[in-house]
């Protein structure tokens, strides 16, 4: 899930785990309707405490979402006690567990947040949202706040952990260049909208939505010889508390039409698998 800052990444995933409670729209997981707010629709709290088992979150701050006054260990055995999976003695060797599957010594357990760096915070941070052995993990820019140098390894335990227990990330970031290499499928986001979505392969190699070109050529090529141009958008972002009427791209768009301000585009697909919210953009 990419764009912007601001542009309502952040709240989607937090949204789909009903950590903040919609105004509009619906989610469903699998075959369960999590809430339908147009038809008033939702599962119960306590049917709700029961998905997020399988249903968790990795946040973007490593520093903020651990708690300093806990150890290691009881932040990542933590969920398990409160769900009443283990406790004790038999939580703790399951947080080791984790935290060995991680990158992380066992020992890890009886030390605090602040005795680790960046990167192995966010390692803790991955163990605990392991502890359930979930099926799918929001995870919100977990690379965005740490170095570089750390970012790859990060990716590379993601990547592993993914394959090794058939998880599915819903991955958020403003890092296009990550995202082209760590997704399969990409969903492009401006003012609280998807505007395009499609495999990874086909969002880089035929970009439809004018939003999404413009994304794409911000993007440094590293391949020998080729060539990019530049798309400069003009004007800055509208107010998401106050957006433009119709098509929201439409007041930055180099192919806006007058009728772009009166109706709201939704997405269609123009190929299997790829869709756009733009009706002229096949004939770009």
């Amino acid at each position: 899930l990419v764009g912007e800052s601001g542009c309502g990444k952040s709240t989607i995933g937090r949204s789909v785990l009903r950590l903040l409670q919609p105004t509009a729209g619906r989610v469903t997981y699998e075959d369960t309707v999590l809430f339908d707010v147009e038809a008033r629709e939702q599962i119960s709290a306590k049917q709700m405490r029961l998905l997020r088992r399988n249903m968790q979150i990795i946040f973007q701050d490593p520093f903020a979402s651990l708690d300093p006054r806990m150890n290691v260990g009881s932040i990542v055995a933590e969920g398990l006690s409160a769900h009443r999976i283990a406790t004790g003695q038999a939580a703790l060797e399951q947080a080791q567990e984790l935290l060995y599957l991680c990158g992380l010594p066992a020992s890890a357990v009886n030390k605090y947040p602040h005795e680790f760096s960046g990167g192995q915070r966010q390692r803790i941070s991955i163990a605990r949202a392991l502890a359930f052995h979930p099926d799918f993990i929001v995870a919100d820019e977990p690379i965005a706040a740490l170095d570089v140098s750390i970012q790859a390894q990060i990716l590379t335990l993601m990547q592993e952990l993914k394959e090794k227990l058939k998880l599915t990330y819903l991955f958020i970031s403003h890092d296009l260049g990550v995202v082209r290499y760590f997704c399969d499928r990409i969903a492009v986001m401006y003012l609280g909208n998807f505007v395009e979505t499609g495999t990874s392969e086909q969002i880089f190699a035929n970009p439809l939505h004018p939003y999404t070109k413009a994304l794409l050529s911000a993007v440094p090529n590293t391949e020998l010889g080729a060539r990019r141009q530049r798309i400069i958008l003009q004007g800055s972002v509208p107010s998401p508390a106050n957006p433009p009427s119709g098509c929201k791209f439409h007041t930055r768009c180099p192919m806006a039409r007058p009728q772009c301000a009166n109706s709201k585009p939704e997405l269609g697909e123009l190929e299997p698998g790829h869709t756009v919210a733009c009706p002229f953009a096949e004939q770009q």
